[in-house]
């Protein structure tokens, strides 16, 4: 007990030193609480700090920008289910077009891009300005002829097989070079057997009718591929979709149009059918035939 209150026994200079210190405490305490260290002269240059604040602003946006995913020109021809649904487009709408070129057919334009996938105004008017078609597409050239040159058509014999003609021999027609020559041979050879008739030329991508024409002019299927047509009046479904143009459901809608009529009296009935490919009547009626 004696060693515990010797602690708290100081000496005088002791008691004096720790009266000091608790006065300057009280007093640095005073001088906080009661005297204002705030300075009124500090000024702000409003119209340098506006500037700072805007440079900032533009240095934000431009980093943004650079974060933002960048979109290149591109043919909406090759538009897979990963770039599509990139782009905003729907599955139906991805469908419609993966359906659609399955057929082997193009599209050329803005408006044919919107009549086949359906996509919104809002939608199209994002996506279309990236689009990139070929040259030849957005600007074609005019064919030059020589106004003083007129000759015959060529008769049948006169005209070469378009089934054994080479690239080479193709590229002599006017308009016709060595890209849309072999795009011809090549789309002819997906056929054992060639061409069925003159017509099937409307599948190759990239020809006009124009072009087609003087094609024909000079050549003709000589040797069509053989086929066993398909009678209309009694196809099923998995047999209507062997033919170029008809899917699932365009085939769908010819059996129940066909038992709505009770069989069709021709094959140019089948344009009254939901979704037929009315273009293409031509080429499907080759598979065909009424009993």
């Amino acid at each position: 007990m004696q060693n515990f209150k010797s602690h708290f026994t100081f000496s005088k200079q002791q008691h004096s030193g720790i009266f000091l210190l608790v006065l300057i405490i009280i007093t640095l305490q005073c001088v906080y609480f009661f005297i204002d260290f705030s300075s009124e002269d500090v000024q702000v240059d409003k119209v340098a700090l506006s500037k700072f604040q805007k440079e900032i602003d533009s240095l934000r946006r431009v980093k943004l920008e650079e974060t933002k995913p960048k979109i290149y020109p591109f043919n909406p021809n090759y538009i897979s289910d990963y770039k599509g649904a990139s782009l905003g487009m729907s599955n139906e709408e991805i469908d419609r077009l993966l359906n659609f070129r399955k057929q082997n057919l193009w599209i050329n334009s803005v408006q044919q891009f919107q009549e086949v996938t359906k996509v919104s105004d809002s939608l199209l008017s994002a996506m279309s300005p990236y689009f990139k078609f070929p040259e030849w597409v957005t600007n074609p050239k005019p064919l030059s002829y020589n106004s003083n040159y007129k000759s015959k058509p060529k008769t049948f014999v006169q005209k070469e097989d378009l089934n054994t003609t080479t690239a080479k021999q193709l590229q002599k027609v006017v308009g016709v070079g060595e890209v849309l020559s072999e795009r011809i041979i090549k789309f002819r050879n997906k056929f054992k057997g060639g061409f069925i008739a003159d017509v099937q030329l409307e599948d190759v991508y990239g020809l006009t009718p124009e072009i087609i024409e003087k094609i024909t002019n000079e050549f003709t299927v000589k040797t069509p591929r053989q086929i066993n047509k398909i009678n209309l009046n009694e196809a099923s479904i998995e047999e209507l979709v062997t033919i170029q143009h008809i899917d699932y459901d365009i085939a769908h809608h010819i059996i129940e149009q066909r038992q709505l009529r009770e069989g069709f009296k021709s094959i140019n009935e089948l344009t009254k059918v939901k979704d037929f490919p009315v273009n293409k009547i031509k080429i499907i009626e080759l598979y065909l035939q009424l009993d």
